[in-house]
């Protein structure tokens, strides 16, 4: 059998030539951002190298994650700011190394909030809360809170402003939650008129408070008989929905409202997880007037969250969606299902018995009671 040999000049020839051709970039490759800055637009990838820089404040909390590595695998360099050491850790495998970058702020000093904007493209704030702490009442954070940071943006001319909001958000709202965000809504629009607010419904995912509250032990006691009606939304979803409302200068200025294909009751969510874990979860309701002061001084006796006032005046008001917003149909995104999930993020309150099946149908269980099992254990 004769082989082809290739001479070894003929090698060093290929090498060589392949080493000397110069690199050239295309021009497609150079944008120019809305306020006139030039900037390197990568093909993406977890190792690209753009030339975005992005602030995400409240990175660490439920959807932080999700957007962090969005922008980290299109190449931009992520700045997270953070008050606690250990809560912020798991962002920093959230892109490679190098492209996320930590820096510590306080949201009640300006400078620090400065700091982390002044090299930055983009802002994202994530920051909210859904119930007063000791340090922070509702108002602290999502009014106040909002202005200093939108102040910030404005000073070093950010070319975009990403600001989360809620769903209901109304200035005049009875709920004090549902006032903040639509008085932090208007403060970020008068600051920063190029603001891009997105108004996300009630979101489900591996860290959520909706489907692992539903399923947890813990929820025995309820309010409202579980009436409330809402479009949940995938978490996946709504960060696809940040990364490309960053990149499209178009989006500057608009509203969007991010909700499901589907609307429910929370009886009816419930009744699903109940199906989906196989397990009747029981659920005693107690009116407002009653719940309410055992929460208020049930949360200055514990350091845990165990729900709040205000969370039970969040569950007595449907959502109402504003017609007049942009939803995921004008960003090119059909959101997920979520009966077409729960059995991907609720598998893990099965019990051992039932871990790897799908729920019984109901002529399973109609013939199930046909025989009797003994277990031998003899």
């Amino acid at each position: 059998m004769r082989t082809l040999t290739v001479p070894t000049t003929a090698l060093r020839a290929s090498r060589s030539a392949i080493k000397s051709a110069p690199q050239k970039r295309s021009l497609q490759d150079i944008a120019i951002t809305r306020t006139g800055k030039p900037i390197i637009r990568s093909q993406g990838g977890r190792s690209s190298v753009g030339g975005n820089t992005a602030t995400v404040f409240g990175a660490n909390g439920f959807l932080g994650r999700y957007i962090v590595n969005r922008l980290a695998r299109q190449g931009c360099q992520v700045v997270i700011p953070y008050r606690e050491e250990m809560s912020k850790r798991h962002l920093k495998i959230a892109g490679d190394l190098g492209r996320v970058t930590f820096i510590e702020f306080d949201l009640r000093n300006t400078q620090s909030i400065e700091e982390a904007v002044r090299h930055s493209d983009m802002v994202f704030n994530l920051i909210g809360r859904n119930w007063p702490t000791k340090n922070f009442s509702l108002f602290d954070v999502n009014v106040e809170g909002v202005e200093r940071i939108a102040e910030a943006a404005a000073k070093y001319d950010v070319d975009r402003f990403i600001h989360m909001s809620s769903y209901n958000a109304n200035p005049k709202s009875e709920v004090e939650f549902f006032r903040t965000k639509g008085l932090g809504e208007q403060v970020a629009r008068k600051l920063f008129p190029e603001t891009t607010i997105v108004r996300p419904a009630p979101c489900f995912g591996f860290e959520d408070r909706l489907l692992h509250r539903l399923a947890g032990v813990t929820n025995l006691i309820t309010v409202n008989n579980l009436r409330e009606r809402f479009n949940p939304v995938h978490a996946i979803d709504v960060g696809m929905a940040l990364e490309k409302i960053g990149f499209d200068d178009t989006t500057a200025g608009e509203t969007f409202e991010l909700y499901g294909p589907t609307n429910y009751s929370m009886a009816e969510l419930a009744e699903l997880v109940d199906r989906e874990i196989i397990h009747k979860r029981r659920h005693i309701n107690l009116p407002k007037r009653v719940l309410s002061p055992i929460l208020y001084y049930l949360n200055k006796a514990v350091w845990w969250p165990v729900g709040s006032p205000q969370e039970l005046e969040v569950e007595m008001v449907d959502q109402v969606i504003d017609k007049a917003a942009k939803t995921f149909a004008d960003l090119g995104i059909e959101p997920a299902e979520l009966q077409d999930l729960t059995y991907h993020y609720l598998q893990d309150y099965r019990s051992s018995s039932y871990y790897d099946l799908p729920p019984a149908t109901a002529r399973e269980k109609k013939d199930e009671k046909k025989y009797l099992h003994v277990i031998d254990d003899q």
